[in-house]
């Protein structure tokens, strides 16, 4: 159609960043949120502490989720097949991730509600759950991404999944489960140094620091797995790049590593070295107490490990480990043209607002959380 100015291979790619930067978006925006449930048992000692550490982002977490809803639906709507192989087959773990992230708005609305401190200790227990499981599932899930996932399409287009939860906790998913835990609690306590004083910040500090540097070493300890004891998957033959979207009109074998990209694109190294240099830079910027600084850095920390694992399994979503002809790629699971079209510039209009719209809270509600701040505010949890 003559109104198309985009060819379907630029859509796809264009898509594929978009996806990139949602997936960034809501580790950096909600990660925090989730590193800061994480700490809560660990950097709050009272009941006027943890008060303390639930305010730094009772106004904003809500608001920060409308990124892992963006992610959501930019999978269903761009890649429909990624997002019913993924969503059907990692349905228990999805259900995890959910009940804990569903644990959150419940325990922040009421862990108040009663003057008793074991009502509110049962609450601050189900918010470090809800922090702590989606950060643990969602680093399972790009692991087993990376080991590939248990599907494959028959002639009729059906997918079959053959996996279980408890197959999705390999020794290798797990390793990426605990990066995914120690960069967003990295994360979450600069967020707890920028908005707090005292004890707590001095603690989230110290416990922040030590898990940069966990992360750094975990990350590492999953870049040398991959290179050295992942066989990872590679294109045979290709039905092209703006093909139909069939994922079995291609072939894919096992073997031909993660590596390859790294090679073959010597510029995409930067991202591994981002995501090590962030989250050091983080570690020492959390002992010096520069939170706004350390907030930065494990931001970058953070998109560097994400891009990381993006550039390594680049053209492939999601590959299968008993069927790689059934593999997902950007090339072949996409939506039609003109829906990605008409996507993108849905995207180009509201992204823009959306971004503005969190820059004013943020600004709005710039300071620190006090003691006296929360009681002169009614609507203080």
């Amino acid at each position: 159609m003559d109104f198309i100015f985009l060819d379907y291979q630029t859509l796809r790619v264009i898509w594929w960043l978009l996806l990139g930067v949602l997936l960034i978006g809501f580790a950096v925006m909600d990660g925090f949120d989730l590193g800061v449930g994480t700490l809560l048992p660990f950097v709050a000692k009272t009941d006027e502490e943890r008060r303390l550490v639930l305010n730094t982002i009772g106004p904003v977490w809500e608001g920060n989720q409308v990124w892992l809803v963006l992610g959501g639906g930019a999978i269903f709507a761009a890649w429909p097949p990624l997002y019913a192989v993924s969503f059907s087959g990692f349905y228990l773990a999805m259900f995890l991730i959910l009940f804990a992230l569903i644990l959150r708005p419940v325990g922040f609305k009421y862990r108040g509600k009663m003057p008793s401190q074991r009502w509110r200790n049962n609450w601050d227990r189900a918010l470090f759950i809800g922090g702590f499981i989606p950060a643990l599932i969602m680093g399972v899930a790009v692991g087993n991404v990376l080991l590939g996932v248990p599907f494959a399409i028959d002639d009729t287009a059906r997918i079959s999944y053959e996996g279980h939860l408890i197959g999705l906790l390999t020794p290798f998913a797990l390793l990426a489960g605990l990066v995914s835990v120690a960069m967003l609690v990295a994360h979450g306590a600069a967020m707890l140094v920028i908005k707090l004083d005292g004890p707590v910040a001095d603690r989230a500090a110290r416990i922040g620091s030590i898990s940069a540097v966990a992360c750094v070493v975990l990350f590492a300890l999953a870049g040398v797995w991959v290179a050295f004891g992942l066989p990872g998957y590679q294109i045979v033959q290709s039905a092209g790049t703006d093909g139909p979207s069939n994922p079995l009109l291609k072939s894919a074998q096992v073997g031909g590593g993660w590596m390859a990209n790294y090679s073959a694109m010597p510029a995409t190294i930067a991202a591994p070295l981002v995501g090590l240099l962030g989250m050091l830079a983080s570690a020492f910027l959390l002992r010096a107490r520069a939170g706004g600084k350390a907030f930065i850095a494990s931001g970058l920390g953070i998109a560097g490990i994400i891009l990381t694992v993006g550039f390594a399994i680049f053209p492939f979503l999601l590959p299968s480990s008993i069927s790689p002809d059934s593999s997902l790629t950007l090339w072949d699971s996409s939506s039609s043209h003109l829906t990605l079209w008409i996507m993108l510039l849905c995207t180009i209009v509201f992204l823009p607002i959306i971004i503005a719209y969190t820059t004013w809270v943020y600004r709005v509600l710039k300071g620190k959380v006090t003691s006296d701040e929360m009681g002169d505010n009614p609507n203080a949890y």
